[in-house]
């Protein structure tokens, strides 16, 4: 029976829009649908990525709201681990969709609150209608790129990864070494099977040979870690070759600044410069999580820090830029400016103000790469 409600939300013809939200996890999804707000949703579940299941409930809700077959659909989802392929997937079918930035969206502020899925999806799709109802203040949307874009960012963070990995195994290894009163303070790399042999434990004892399997094993994997990053490294100096293309150019371009290296331009190219158009210096330095978030009530106004709701390897990054800018560009404009107005504080005061060093160093490098213009008084690399 159809919904007589839903009759206000169409023309004479029944044409309307349909608006879809997704609940997603990794066994099922839940779907909420709705042609329009004052109109009680109409919430399903199906198998996590059966497609035809989709289709053939959104005919369905066609048929319940009282829509024309080949009425719009308009879906959102929150941005999560499921990344980009649901939303290609989906504008394949001819649907408008939508990710949702998870932090905007707002909440009741009560300390304990009702949380289902089928309470969250029924959220969801009013917000979606608010949405394209006029008000998309409401929530934040996701910029998607490209499959060529998205791809570019798998090489640099495996780095980081492996990066990490060869660090966490190290520190396990010589855990594991302190545990027998051995103190190995020099390189991982230097620990043979040989030189464990040579080892002696407090007592003078050699290792035990359930202990040393172990540490064999530890540098195994810290061996393969070493190897695969290498393997990428190699790969990454390759593509610097392509000097043809504007990516490249964009990180050679960073990289003739002094105090910029491989690793940093890299990273500021592929997860920022690369993929996004930023009309003015506030998008910038608001997509680095950095913008002041001030608080004011009343006769109470104070400062909360910087929002840091924006990618953070982007904003640990910068942060270590701005102390390397500081020691490698002394007679920058930028440089003069910091030991001007918290070079004398202390050491919290000199912390503050590295990070608005760090902002305004990244708005320098967007017109460096945009508009071609050198930060003042910046020195360029022999």
């Amino acid at each position: 029976m159809k919904n007589p409600a839903a009759k206000n939300h169409f023309n004479a013809a029944g044409e309307g829009c349909l608006y879809v939200a997704f609940e997603l996890a990794q066994r099922r999804w839940k779907l909420g649908f709705s042609p329009g707000l004052g109109v009680k949703p109409r919430v399903r579940t199906i198998e996590a990525g059966q497609m035809d299941q989709l289709q053939r409930e959104i005919q369905l809700a066609r048929v319940r709201f009282g829509l024309g077959g080949n009425c719009p659909v308009k879906s959102c989802y929150e941005a999560g681990r499921e990344g980009f392929s649901l939303h290609r997937a989906l504008t394949r079918l001819g649907i408008e969709n939508i990710i949702l930035d998870a932090s905007s969206i707002e909440v009741p502020r009560r300390g304990r609150r009702v949380k289902t899925d089928r309470l969250d999806v029924i959220k969801l799709v009013r917000l979606l209608c608010r949405y394209h109802g006029g008000e998309p203040e409401v929530c934040s949307v996701v910029r998607v790129p490209s499959r060529e874009e998205e791809d570019q960012r798998h090489l640099h963070r495996e780095m980081g990864t492996l990066k990490e990995l060869k660090t966490s195994q190290a520190a396990r290894i010589k855990s594991l070494l302190v545990s027998q009163g051995i103190y190995w303070n020099r390189g991982v790399g230097r620990l043979t099977g040989e030189a464990l042999g040579r080892l002696r434990t407090l007592e003078g004892l050699p290792l035990e040979p359930a202990l040393r399997a172990r540490l064999e094993r530890e540098l195994s994997r810290w061996q393969e870690a070493s190897r695969q990053l290498k393997e990428l490294q190699r790969q990454q100096r390759e593509l610097l070759r392509m000097r043809d293309n504007p990516i490249i150019q964009m990180v050679l371009t960073l990289m003739k600044v002094r105090g910029m290296g491989l690793t940093s331009a890299w990273l500021l190219v592929m997860e920022l410069f690369a993929w996004r158009k930023f009309r003015n210096r506030r998008q910038v330095g608001a997509l680095s999580g950095m913008t002041g978030s001030h608080h004011q009530s009343g006769d109470s106004s104070h400062d909360q820090g910087i929002a840091r709701h924006a990618n953070y390897r982007i904003r640990g990054l910068l942060v270590e830029l701005a102390w390397l800018w500081i020691r490698h560009q002394p007679q920058s404009e930028l440089t003069l400016w910091y030991q001007r107005r918290f070079g004398s504080g202390s050491k919290r005061v000199r912390k503050i103000g590295i990070v608005a060093v760090a902002r305004r160093l990244l708005i320098a490098l967007w017109r460096l790469l945009d508009h071609g213009e050198i930060p003042a008084g910046a020195e360029l690399k022999a």
